[in-house]
């Protein structure tokens, strides 16, 4: 009977503990999406006012490419770099570091006295999001039971566009830029509680004791070819997302008449990215236990190209018809993100698990970061934005021929199975 009431009580403290490190991980996650797209939401307002001059559309389209690209090339590096350290610190710790790196960086950008040094805040901030993004997911996939891990591994990836949500309330509020970058000191709060509170993963400790053994078994041809995979059709999914999701609202502000702020309809679309993102992210475990990850994938892919060409092919001004699009669009890039996320750490062993994913997440950011470069470009080229994003939009066609080619799940619930064999 005394056994039996000090199993209950450990299993209640040891819940207790994991709901704890869950709540400070989504408080983060959600975060990251608000640092993420504060500046895309801002960011007509913000190169103008760094130049000193009013900006055309070429010139805003170079300036924010080289701001975007920042942020993605910092967000790689995090991502990388975040998942290396995490496998030799833990967790707990490099997820507290990596959220305040971003918290700190969005203070900083409070400051700022032009854009070059911009940049490098922004860089900053990409580092600790993707260095957060990773790492949470990867933590509470480890440290929590396998019976309900699939669905709090959801919640989780919602969080991320309640933050784009949050983003776009501050625009629609009129809160200056300045003033929603010092939103800042909430990230570096919650990374002081997690140096303190958050419990170690046991699979990472319990790995730590054989990874001598464990090294030379860790890249394998089935996880080099999964490494493979995970690389193409992430990195495909984040140039046709990034390459049209940061744009979206300043592709909005053109279609506008001159003059007209735009800075109601820029945060409305902004809301309802997010919104979009929060319920395909819910629905994601949902298609993924219904019809199977290829299926949902290649169908996520389908939905991801023919919203895009819908949004920017039949457009020419502004109209509330716009929102409704965006909202379609922002469904498929949810459900994208929710179904990623959750496959892919599955895919590798707890000992290289978050550098593996941690370089199928990210290495694509590269390509990213380099492909915005030539937004200002193509934008002059093609004559407009929405041909610019449409050509962007293409590159979930690769990811849905990737998918088709080459992903091979393990049975019809690849996550819950698979994650539960890792860990």
């Amino acid at each position: 009977m005394v056994m039996t009431i000090e199993s209950t009580n450990i299993e209640a403290d040891r819940l207790t503990a994991n709901w704890l490190a869950f709540g400070l991980c989504a408080l983060s996650y959600l975060l990251g999406g608000t640092a993420s797209t504060l500046m895309a939401s801002f960011l007509p307002v913000v190169v103008p006012e760094l130049l000193g001059t009013k900006a055309g559309t070429a010139e805003l389209g170079d300036i924010g490419a080289y701001i975007s690209a920042a942020f993605l090339y910092g967000w790689m590096t995090g991502g990388l770099v975040f998942g290396f350290v995490s496998d030799r610190i833990g967790r707990s710790r490099a997820v507290a570091f990596a959220t305040a790196l971003y918290g700190i960086a969005m203070l900083a950008t409070t400051v700022v006295p032009n854009w070059p040094v911009l940049l490098l805040c922004r860089f900053l901030t990409g580092a600790g999001v993707g260095g957060v993004l990773l790492l949470t997911t990867v933590y509470i996939s480890e440290i929590w039971p396998a019976r309900n891990r699939a669905v709090v591994l959801g919640i989780l990836a919602v969080m991320f566009p309640v933050g784009i949500v949050a983003t776009g309330g501050l625009n629609v509020g009129q809160v200056t830029w300045r003033q929603a970058f010092g939103l800042g000191h909430v990230p570096v709060l919650v990374a002081f509680v997690m140096l303190f509170r958050l419990p170690e993963s046991v699979s990472w400790q319990r790995e730590q004791q054989g990874r001598h053994q464990l090294a030379h078994q860790a890249w394998t041809a089935g996880t080099q070819a999964n490494l493979i995979t995970g690389v193409l059709v992430f990195g495909a999914v984040l140039i046709g997302l990034w390459g049209t999701f940061s744009w979206i609202p300043t592709w909005v502000q053109t279609l506008l008449p001159p003059g007209q702020t735009g800075a109601r309809e820029r945060g409305l679309t902004m809301m309802l990215l997010g919104m979009g993102g929060i319920v395909g992210g819910m629905l994601s475990g949902l298609l993924i236990n219904q019809f199977g990850s290829r299926r949902t994938l290649l169908m996520t892919f389908v939905g991801c190209a023919g919203g895009c060409g819908l949004l920017f092919l039949t457009n020419r001004q502004f109209s509330p018809l716009i929102y409704a699009e965006t909202a379609f669009v922002a469904l498929f890039f949810g459900i994208s993100q929710g179904a990623l996320s959750s496959i892919i750490p599955a895919l590798f062993p707890v000992h290289i698990r978050a550098t593996a994913a941690g370089i199928s997440f990210n290495i694509g950011r590269f390509f990213t970061a380099t492909a915005v470069f030539f937004v200002g470009t193509m934008v002059a080229g093609l004559g407009g934005f929405g041909n610019a994003l449409l050509v962007f939009s293409m590159a979930f066609l690769i990811a849905l021929l990737t998918v088709w080619v080459r992903y091979k799940p393990f049975d019809k619930q690849p996550i819950a199975k698979s994650t539960s064999v890792h860990s």
